[in-house]
């Protein structure tokens, strides 16, 4: 019985792969995985990460054969037999299913040749993970410089991220990188890794692409969305777009930040923290205020501080979260308002139009 069959069949047709949303079986160690994946990839492990260090060890030590030797006798006592079965199933439920490791090399060679042997034929990525990141970061680039882009700008709560999602020719770089883009942005589970947020926008640039359509709609964000970031090469090539900006009455901005920051996050809070969600979400917020008090200045931090402090004795005692909308006014008008409106002076990106929500789609509408 061969340790692998070179003759099974490999591809290389990454766009396919992005455009046709593939699920994929990626063989490669926990701990690699867990440091970026590809959007719709499931992790079944060849090696998990202490056999994988081992290897790791012996091939430097010995060379190939000796790592490959070692590699056999840890899937020993019924390890290829539990492994294999663990793939098979899995392409059963996945019929249309590749794999691939990081190089494309003996991982996911291995794992290829085991399920042939039970009757499961699938391809493998050529190159692997490497091959196929490397193709995205290119598109990225590619298609970021390519496209006519639209850059919708506007005060804070005027809800650009709810009309950007009513467009069908836009990227929502908020929600690939799970933050609200904010200081107080933050939701309760984590953001994804730098490596996983770059992939999946790559796939989000190729099937805007493929899609034809004739602009390319992305928020007006900085370089860094909480503790992700833009490819650099990336976010300057979106900055070369021409910016529209939603304009939004202050009580509707109002509403829109209580709804998003308060009334969604709580319960997103409840699911991870119980019968502590409600406390849990205020010293959360009460620490996104601090992180901003360089800049907010000792008074209006003051201030600040004290209105929060009320609002949430009020929605403790009363189960009523509205008094949150002192606070946010107050910070929209004398802290994030000058803010973005001092940006929008310095910044260099032309403004093409201004407008509400519907003159802003029609305006988009019929931009050639």
């Amino acid at each position: 019985m061969k340790l692998i069959n070179l003759d099974l069949e490999t591809t290389d047709d990454f766009r396919s792969l992005v455009l046709d949303n593939r699920i994929l079986l990626d063989v490669r160690a926990p701990v690699e995985f867990e440091k970026g994946a590809f959007p719709l990839a499931v992790n079944i492990p060849l090696l998990d990460d202490e056999q994988r260090r081992l290897v790791g060890i012996k091939y430097k030590e010995k060379g190939n054969a000796s790592a490959v030797e070692l590699g056999k006798e840890l899937m020993g006592n019924g390890l290829r037999d539990e492994r294999t079965q663990a793939w098979k199933t899995f392409m059963q439920e996945n019929p249309q299913a590749y794999l691939y490791c990081f190089r494309g090399g003996q991982r996911s060679a291995i794992a290829q040749t085991w399920l042939d042997e039970v009757g499961i034929k699938r391809p493998r990525i050529k190159g692997g993970y490497k091959a196929f990141r490397s193709y995205l970061m290119q598109e990225s680039e590619r298609i970021s410089k390519s496209a006519v882009k639209l850059i919708l700008g506007g005060r804070t709560g005027s809800g650009k991220t709810i009309l950007l999602n009513t467009l069908d020719n836009s990227i929502d770089l908020e929600g690939l990188a799970h933050h609200r883009g904010s200081s107080f942005g933050r939701h309760v589970t984590p953001q994804p890794t730098q490596i996983s947020f770059e992939d999946a926008l790559a796939y989000k640039f190729i099937q805007h692409e493929a899609a034809g359509n004739k602009q390319l709609i992305v928020e007006h964000e900085s370089h860094n969305i909480g503790r992700i970031y833009i490819p650099t090469e990336v976010f300057h090539n979106l900055r070369e777009g021409k910016l529209i900006v939603l304009e939004t009455p202050m009580s509707q901005r109002v509403d829109t930040i209580f709804d998003e920051y308060v009334s969604q996050a709580l319960p997103e809070y409840e699911e991870v923290h119980k019968d502590e969600a409600l406390r849990t979400w205020f010293e959360d917020a009460q620490s996104s205020l601090s992180r901003v008090q360089k800049r907010l200045g000792s008074e209006l931090f003051i201030e600040l501080n004290k209105l929060m402090d009320e609002a949430f004795e009020i929605h403790q005692k009363d189960a009523d979260s509205s008094a949150h909308k002192v606070w946010i006014q107050v910070l929209l008008e004398k802290y994030y308002d000058p803010m973005y409106d001092y940006q929008l002076e310095k910044s260099k990106i032309d403004v093409i139009f201004k407008g509400n929500a519907q003159e802003v789609k029609d305006f988009i509408k019929g931009y050639e």
